[in-house]
């Protein structure tokens, strides 16, 4: 698929990917795991790169999760290391494509040098205002909704907030994403048909796309397969097709 196949007129405002299958890439060449870690940056500079060419606003990259804090010990500090490389590397492309790096997460959890790191990223691509690329770090969807719930019942027991004005809209502006739009598109790879605990909330509407494509062979060219796929659906929100059809 080439980027001229797409429309860009239709083109989804906020894309997901879920980047699975770094570690059994590793595996089938007999390597660790680490090894399959450090060939994905070279699939994340292209799906950002990807993303860009396409014209999508948002793009949010499922990085670390809370439940990987469960993982050996010397492959969470590998990937750690990989965090502070990756910024490092990538921030003149960030710079260069006028993307603002944000991030979501407990990103409280990671170490002092990796937060560093980010933050540094963070602060130099602020001004820039073409897309959003948000890492999702040390994040999960129940954490996210814990923590919401939390920052609620706080807020009640200090009588900022009433039972009654408890609503969708008053849920959503508790979350770690209330300043991004739903995911239009989640695209997964590494042949998994799960969702992971990533985005629950905000996805009740997102177009799924999952892809056999193990995430280190991820490349432009399956970017925008997953862009042609979405297009080619219809987006009801509950309506029938014939609403839909009519606008």
């Amino acid at each position: 698929m080439k980027l001229e196949d797409i429309d860009m007129a239709r083109v989804p405002k906020h894309v997901a990917i879920i980047m699975d299958g770094n570690g059994r890439w590793a595996q089938k060449q007999s390597h660790k795991r680490i090894f399959g870690h450090q060939n994905a940056m070279t699939s994340v500079h292209e799906a950002v790169e990807a993303a860009v060419d396409c014209g999508v606003d948002y793009l949010t990259l499922y990085t670390f999760s809370t439940e990987n804090w469960n993982r050996p010990q010397d492959e969470i500090d590998g990937l750690m290391e990989l965090i502070i490389k990756a910024v490092r590397d990538e921030t003149k492309t960030l710079m260069d494509h006028n993307v603002k790096l944000n991030t979501i997460g407990d990103i409280s959890r990671i170490p002092e040098r990796s937060y560093k790191k980010l933050m540094e990223c963070i602060n130099e691509t602020s001004s820039n205002t073409g897309m959003t690329l948000v890492i999702a770090l040390s994040y999960s969807a129940r954490w996210e909704t814990a923590m919401a719930l939390r920052a609620i019942c706080n807020d009640a027991n200090e009588g900022k907030l009433t039972a009654d004005q408890v609503t969708e809209d008053t849920l959503r502006n508790y979350l770690a994403t209330k300043n991004y739009p739903d995911p239009d598109l989640l695209i997964r790879t590494g042949g998994e048909l799960r969702i992971s605990n990533f985005l629950l909330w905000q996805m009740a509407y997102t177009e799924f796309y999952f892809s056999e494509q193990l995430w280190p062979d991820f490349r432009k060219e399956d970017f925008y397969a997953a862009v042609a796929d979405y297009q080619s659906r219809q987006r009801r929100f509950g309506k029938t097709g014939d609403q839909v059809a009519k606008k």
